[in-house]
């Protein structure tokens, strides 16, 4: 876990784009204004793989589009499409788990997700 001001209430723990050595999520404890550096990284590299993500969209059209297209093209193809759709997924979970709950959206524990029983959208 990474601390990023110990001035200011700290909030939820914020998915970080990378991951440590041993594979697992890195997570960022910081104030509510989320302006600190390594925020501004996380931002920087968020964008980038967006970037990257969208490019690979559009090569994967026009090599789909493509009858030659070989066998470890495609194969080549989804590997990196693959990738990059763990990182957009990273990427909505964080922002996701950073949007203000609406009063009276209580979390279900059990679940880690709001209940409908207490007022949450059912799922």
């Amino acid at each position: 876990m990474i601390y990023e001001s110990r001035d200011v209430a700290a909030t939820r723990p914020r998915l970080l784009p990378w991951s440590n050595l041993d594979g697992n999520p890195c997570y960022l404890v910081t104030d509510d204004t989320g302006t600190g550096r390594i925020s501004r990284l996380a931002d920087e590299i968020e964008a980038v793989q967006l970037g990257m993500a969208d490019d690979l969209l559009g090569h994967a059209v026009d090599l789909l589009g493509d009858t030659r297209a070989t066998a470890p093209q495609l194969r080549y193809l989804a590997a990196c499409l693959a990738e990059a759709l763990h990182d957009v997924h990273r990427i909505a979970r964080s922002r996701g788990a950073r949007l203000p709950v609406p009063h009276g959206d209580e979390e279900d524990p059990a679940a880690g997700r709001p209940s409908s029983s207490e007022g949450g959208r059912p799922r």
